[in-house]
């Protein structure tokens, strides 16, 4: 199966946004050939038609939901008899499990998707999981995904662990970054150019790590001379795995409420 040519988005918010941009924008999907149902109109890539209702006519190629988790039932009211039998449903719904997805929307695919705000970049990642897609839908998605950057499969029970890490990190690294930049500001800096220097140096030291054979922990290890200043700081990230510590509790908490959100959705 090729890359889905025709797209329906149920719902179409900042993931699924950025998702449709980069699909647009690489090529991949015709604006054209692409429908948004939507409660408002909002601005869209340019040729996309929105609205209301579902448009006549055949099914798309492929299906998207894109609204909100707690909004699954009441979709599923008003779609679910209109896209029956599309060949491939994709879910991008945090905490929605495939089987509450099939239980809703009888589709001859389900794909659930966990992607992250960078793919508008086409530097993003996709977690994908479906224990009921064939290889031929399986193909349909990778063509699809690839176009927003890396994707990886996972089986049922990694998926919230892995979707949790891509697609909660970028806000994780984001408060990484404006904490490094008020440290520099409470030392002196103008907060404007502490914000500036410290986006450059994450954006240049993950640009460094991605391309290096060295793991993070050697790179940070080459940074830091003995007894320098790095080394100095280091110690105090290191102290206790204090760094380590408080992301293990970070993603924990967000794994245990997607699971919390995922028990909702069962019913």
């Amino acid at each position: 199966m090729a890359i889905p040519k025709t797209l329906w988005l149920i719902g179409c918010g900042n993931m699924a946004g950025a998702m449709l941009r980069r699909w647009i924008a690489a090529g991949a999907v015709r604006g054209e050939d692409v429908f948004v149902l939507n409660r408002t109109d909002r601005e869209l890539p340019e040729g996309v038609r929105q609205g209301r209702v579902l448009p006549e006519g055949p099914l798309p190629d492929a299906v998207m939901l894109g609204v909100k988790p707690q909004q699954i039932d009441e979709v599923a009211g008003q779609v679910a008899e209109r896209i029956a039998g599309v060949k491939l449903l994709i879910s991008i719904l945090a905490g929605a499990e495939e089987a509450a997805v099939a239980a809703r929307f009888d589709a001859k695919a389900v794909v659930r998707t966990m992607p992250n705000l960078p793919v508008e970049l086409g530097k993003g990642v996709v977690i994908l999981q479906s224990d009921s897609a064939d290889a031929r839908a399986r193909a349909s998605v990778e063509a699809l995904m690839a176009p927003l950057g890396r994707f990886e499969w996972a089986d049922a029970e990694q998926f919230s662990i892995m979707g949790c890490l891509i697609g909660c990190g970028p806000a994780y690294a984001y408060r990484f970054i404006d904490a490094l930049a008020a440290a520099g500001a409470e030392l002196g800096l103008p907060a404007e150019q502490a914000l500036r220097l410290a986006l450059a140096t994450v954006e240049g030291g993950a640009l460094l790590a991605a391309g290096s054979s060295d793991t993070p922990d050697a790179l940070a290890n080459k940074v830091a001379s003995p007894g320098g200043s790095t080394r100095a700081g280091l110690n105090v990230l290191d102290a206790g795995d204090a760094i380590k510590r408080l992301l293990a509790e970070t993603l924990a908490a967000s794994v245990r409420r997607d699971a919390e959100m995922a028990a909702a959705a069962r019913g």
